[in-house]
């Protein structure tokens, strides 16, 4: 599984964790999100602007 992170605010998406809040349980790996999804936290940033990260360390939100 795979972390992506947005360059504006530093929200990462954890496939691992998901987006329950966003509609996207546990497990929705990143091919499953919707391509016009923006960052939920700064509203800023589609998916395609997510950057990939290694594995899944540092802070998530949920």
């Amino acid at each position: 599984m795979a972390t992506y992170r947005c360059p504006v605010c530093d929200y990462r998406y954890d496939e691992t964790v998901g987006a329950p809040r966003e509609g996207f349980p546990a497990g929705t790996v990143w091919s499953a999100i919707p391509d016009d999804w923006c960052c939920p936290d700064c509203g800023v940033r589609e998916k395609l602007d997510f950057e990939s990260t290694s594995a899944t360390s540092g802070p998530t939100h949920e």
